[in-house]
Protein backbone atom coordinates (compact mmCIF):
# COMPACT_ATOMS: atom_id res chain seq x y z
CA UNK A 1 0.00 0.00 0.00
CA UNK A 2 1.13 3.49 -0.97
CA UNK A 3 -0.71 6.50 -0.62
CA UNK A 4 1.35 9.63 -1.13
CA UNK A 5 -0.55 11.82 -3.32
CA UNK A 6 -2.69 15.36 -2.30
CA UNK A 7 -5.51 13.09 -3.28
CA UNK A 8 -4.81 10.70 -0.66
CA UNK A 9 -4.15 13.32 1.61
CA UNK A 10 -7.92 14.88 0.99
CA UNK A 11 -9.37 11.58 1.31
CA UNK A 12 -7.83 11.00 5.16
CA UNK A 13 -8.55 14.62 5.89
CA UNK A 14 -12.63 13.78 4.54
CA UNK A 15 -12.91 10.51 7.03
CA UNK A 16 -11.31 12.13 9.95
CA UNK A 17 -13.86 14.85 9.75
CA UNK A 18 -16.34 12.42 10.04
CA UNK A 19 -15.29 11.26 13.17
CA UNK A 20 -16.04 13.20 16.34
CA UNK A 21 -13.65 11.71 19.25
CA UNK A 22 -10.02 11.44 19.84
CA UNK A 23 -9.85 7.54 19.81
CA UNK A 24 -11.80 7.04 16.62
CA UNK A 25 -9.23 9.79 15.37
CA UNK A 26 -6.31 7.80 16.36
CA UNK A 27 -7.42 4.69 14.87
CA UNK A 28 -8.33 6.27 11.49
CA UNK A 29 -4.35 7.29 11.71
CA UNK A 30 -3.11 4.43 13.37
CA UNK A 31 -4.59 2.58 10.29
CA UNK A 32 -3.28 4.90 7.76
CA UNK A 33 0.41 5.06 8.86
CA UNK A 34 0.85 1.72 9.78
CA UNK A 35 2.40 0.60 6.01
CA UNK A 36 4.81 2.80 6.64
CA UNK A 37 6.60 1.24 9.23
CA UNK A 38 5.62 3.33 12.25
CA UNK A 39 3.67 2.15 14.63
CA UNK A 40 3.54 4.50 17.64
CA UNK A 41 2.51 8.25 17.51
CA UNK A 42 1.88 11.29 19.60
CA UNK A 43 0.19 14.73 18.56
CA UNK A 44 -0.01 17.58 21.27
CA UNK A 45 1.55 21.05 22.01
CA UNK A 46 5.10 21.26 23.53
CA UNK A 47 6.63 24.60 25.92
CA UNK A 48 9.95 24.21 25.67
CA UNK A 49 10.59 26.50 28.46
CA UNK A 50 8.13 25.24 31.16
CA UNK A 51 7.94 20.91 29.28
CA UNK A 52 5.97 20.03 32.19
CA UNK A 53 2.93 22.39 30.55
CA UNK A 54 2.92 20.36 27.66
CA UNK A 55 -0.36 18.57 26.43
CA UNK A 56 -0.94 15.35 24.94
CA UNK A 57 -3.83 15.14 22.82
CA UNK A 58 -3.09 11.35 21.78
CA UNK A 59 -0.84 9.36 23.15
CA UNK A 60 -0.91 5.98 20.89
CA UNK A 61 2.32 4.37 22.32
CA UNK A 62 2.64 0.57 22.74
CA UNK A 63 3.48 -0.30 26.12
CA UNK A 64 7.08 -0.60 25.92
CA UNK A 65 7.55 2.60 23.97
CA UNK A 66 6.07 4.27 26.86
CA UNK A 67 8.24 2.40 29.41
CA UNK A 68 11.25 3.14 27.80
CA UNK A 69 10.37 6.98 26.98
CA UNK A 70 9.75 7.17 30.84
CA UNK A 71 12.40 5.56 32.24
CA UNK A 72 15.01 7.11 29.49
CA UNK A 73 13.51 10.41 30.42
CA UNK A 74 13.21 11.60 27.35
CA UNK A 75 11.09 14.10 28.01
CA UNK A 76 13.94 15.69 28.99
CA UNK A 77 16.68 15.18 26.28
CA UNK A 78 14.04 14.15 23.63
CA UNK A 79 15.91 15.39 20.36
CA UNK A 80 12.67 16.04 18.12
CA UNK A 81 12.01 18.79 21.06
CA UNK A 82 15.55 20.05 21.26
CA UNK A 83 15.48 20.47 17.34
CA UNK A 84 11.94 22.26 17.04
CA UNK A 85 13.31 25.76 17.46
CA UNK A 86 15.45 25.34 14.31
CA UNK A 87 13.75 23.80 12.09
CA UNK A 88 10.92 25.66 9.82
CA UNK A 89 9.89 22.27 8.13
CA UNK A 90 8.66 18.88 9.34
CA UNK A 91 11.99 16.57 9.70
CA UNK A 92 13.37 12.92 10.47
CA UNK A 93 15.20 10.87 12.44
CA UNK A 94 17.64 10.55 9.55
CA UNK A 95 17.95 14.20 8.59
CA UNK A 96 19.17 14.91 12.29
CA UNK A 97 21.41 12.09 11.67
CA UNK A 98 22.88 12.97 8.69
CA UNK A 99 23.36 16.58 9.61
CA UNK A 100 25.36 15.73 12.89
CA UNK A 101 23.72 18.31 15.25
CA UNK A 102 22.32 16.06 17.45
CA UNK A 103 23.56 16.74 21.18
CA UNK A 104 25.18 13.46 23.46
CA UNK A 105 22.23 13.59 24.92
CA UNK A 106 20.08 13.41 21.62
CA UNK A 107 22.77 10.52 19.85
CA UNK A 108 22.38 8.80 22.84
CA UNK A 109 18.33 8.98 22.89
CA UNK A 110 17.92 7.71 19.31
CA UNK A 111 20.68 4.64 20.03
CA UNK A 112 18.29 3.68 22.93
CA UNK A 113 15.86 3.90 20.45
CA UNK A 114 17.40 2.14 18.22
CA UNK A 115 18.12 -0.79 20.68
CA UNK A 116 14.20 -0.85 21.57
CA UNK A 117 13.67 -1.57 17.43
CA UNK A 118 12.97 2.19 16.64
CA UNK A 119 15.20 3.24 13.62
CA UNK A 120 12.96 6.40 12.14
CA UNK A 121 11.05 9.13 13.20
CA UNK A 122 8.83 11.70 11.50
CA UNK A 123 8.34 15.20 13.54
CA UNK A 124 5.47 17.44 12.04
CA UNK A 125 4.98 20.81 13.83
CA UNK A 126 3.51 23.79 14.10
CA UNK A 127 5.02 27.02 15.51
CA UNK A 128 3.05 28.94 18.32
CA UNK A 129 5.84 30.94 19.18
CA UNK A 130 9.92 30.44 19.99
CA UNK A 131 9.42 27.99 22.85
CA UNK A 132 5.31 26.46 22.02
CA UNK A 133 4.96 24.23 19.63
CA UNK A 134 2.38 21.72 18.03
CA UNK A 135 3.53 18.75 17.29
CA UNK A 136 2.88 15.30 15.98
CA UNK A 137 5.70 12.80 16.01
CA UNK A 138 5.82 9.52 14.29
CA UNK A 139 8.21 6.64 15.41
CA UNK A 140 8.82 3.15 13.44
CA UNK A 141 11.18 1.19 12.07
CA UNK A 142 10.48 1.83 8.33
CA UNK A 143 13.08 2.71 5.89
CA UNK A 144 13.84 6.17 5.36
CA UNK A 145 11.40 8.37 3.10
CA UNK A 146 10.67 9.17 -0.19
CA UNK A 147 9.23 13.00 -0.81
CA UNK A 148 6.40 12.12 -1.97
CA UNK A 149 5.55 9.56 1.46
CA UNK A 150 6.61 12.29 3.91
CA UNK A 151 4.64 14.77 1.78
CA UNK A 152 1.92 12.45 2.04
CA UNK A 153 2.87 12.21 6.31
CA UNK A 154 3.04 15.52 6.91
CA UNK A 155 -0.67 16.31 5.61
CA UNK A 156 -2.30 14.23 6.96
CA UNK A 157 -0.59 14.50 10.50
CA UNK A 158 -1.68 18.59 10.36
CA UNK A 159 -5.49 17.18 9.54
CA UNK A 160 -5.13 14.97 12.74
CA UNK A 161 -3.78 17.45 15.04
CA UNK A 162 -6.12 20.17 13.82
CA UNK A 163 -8.69 18.02 14.11
CA UNK A 164 -8.20 16.46 17.25
CA UNK A 165 -7.43 20.21 19.31
CA UNK A 166 -11.00 20.94 18.32
CA UNK A 167 -12.40 17.63 19.90
CA UNK A 168 -10.29 17.57 23.54
CA UNK A 169 -11.84 20.35 25.19
CA UNK A 170 -14.97 18.32 24.93
CA UNK A 171 -13.39 14.88 25.27
CA UNK A 172 -10.32 15.64 27.14
CA UNK A 173 -7.10 14.63 26.94
CA UNK A 174 -5.11 11.29 26.55
CA UNK A 175 -2.28 13.61 29.12
CA UNK A 176 -3.54 17.01 30.48
CA UNK A 177 -0.47 19.89 30.71
CA UNK A 178 1.44 20.09 34.24
CA UNK A 179 -0.93 17.42 35.95
CA UNK A 180 -4.12 19.06 36.06
CA UNK A 181 -7.24 16.74 37.69
CA UNK A 182 -10.56 16.60 35.97
CA UNK A 183 -11.93 19.08 38.73
CA UNK A 184 -9.07 21.73 38.37
CA UNK A 185 -9.97 21.67 34.25
CA UNK A 186 -13.60 22.12 35.08
CA UNK A 187 -13.33 24.98 37.37
CA UNK A 188 -10.89 26.52 34.88
CA UNK A 189 -13.43 26.02 32.12
CA UNK A 190 -15.88 27.58 34.28
CA UNK A 191 -13.44 30.75 34.74
CA UNK A 192 -13.52 31.46 31.20
CA UNK A 193 -16.74 31.83 31.48
CA UNK A 194 -16.49 34.77 33.52
CA UNK A 195 -18.04 32.60 37.02
CA UNK A 196 -16.80 33.56 40.25
CA UNK A 197 -15.55 31.24 43.05
CA UNK A 198 -19.45 31.29 44.09
CA UNK A 199 -20.40 30.78 40.38
CA UNK A 200 -18.30 27.71 39.75
CA UNK A 201 -19.09 26.14 43.67
CA UNK A 202 -22.80 26.58 42.54
CA UNK A 203 -22.40 24.90 39.38
CA UNK A 204 -20.49 21.82 40.47
CA UNK A 205 -21.91 21.86 44.05
CA UNK A 206 -19.22 22.48 46.14
CA UNK A 207 -17.76 24.80 48.39
CA UNK A 208 -16.96 28.33 47.29
CA UNK A 209 -13.20 27.35 49.59
CA UNK A 210 -12.84 24.54 47.39
CA UNK A 211 -13.61 26.01 43.96
CA UNK A 212 -10.95 28.66 44.99
CA UNK A 213 -8.91 26.28 46.11
CA UNK A 214 -9.36 24.09 42.54
CA UNK A 215 -8.59 27.37 40.42
CA UNK A 216 -5.76 28.87 42.88
CA UNK A 217 -3.85 24.75 42.35
CA UNK A 218 -4.66 24.81 38.49
CA UNK A 219 -3.10 28.70 38.24
CA UNK A 220 0.21 27.62 40.04
CA UNK A 221 0.26 23.92 38.32
CA UNK A 222 0.41 26.28 34.42
CA UNK A 223 3.27 28.94 36.38
CA UNK A 224 1.01 31.73 35.60
CA UNK A 225 0.62 34.68 38.10
CA UNK A 226 -3.37 35.83 37.49
CA UNK A 227 -6.56 34.33 36.38
CA UNK A 228 -6.49 36.15 32.97
CA UNK A 229 -3.00 34.74 32.46
CA UNK A 230 -4.34 31.32 33.45
CA UNK A 231 -7.01 31.44 30.80
CA UNK A 232 -4.62 32.71 27.91
CA UNK A 233 -2.31 29.64 28.23
CA UNK A 234 -5.36 27.09 28.48
CA UNK A 235 -6.89 28.65 25.41
CA UNK A 236 -3.27 28.40 23.55
CA UNK A 237 -2.87 24.58 25.05
CA UNK A 238 -6.70 23.64 23.97
CA UNK A 239 -7.70 22.75 27.58
CA UNK A 240 -10.95 25.77 26.63
CA UNK A 241 -11.92 26.05 23.62
CA UNK A 242 -10.40 29.71 21.99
Amino acid sequence: MTKTSETDAFEFNTRLRRLDTPAACADLFRAVIAPFGFDTFSCGEVDLVERDRSAFYLIDWPERWREFYVSANLIERDPLLDALPSRLEPFTWSDLRRERKLSRLGSEALELAAKHGWSEGLAVSLPRGPNRFGLISLVGSGPEMDLATRAFLCLISLCLHTHVRGLVPTHGFALPPAGLTTREIECLKLVATGSSDRGIAASLGIAQSTAHEHVENAKRKLKTRSRAEMIAVAASLALIEA
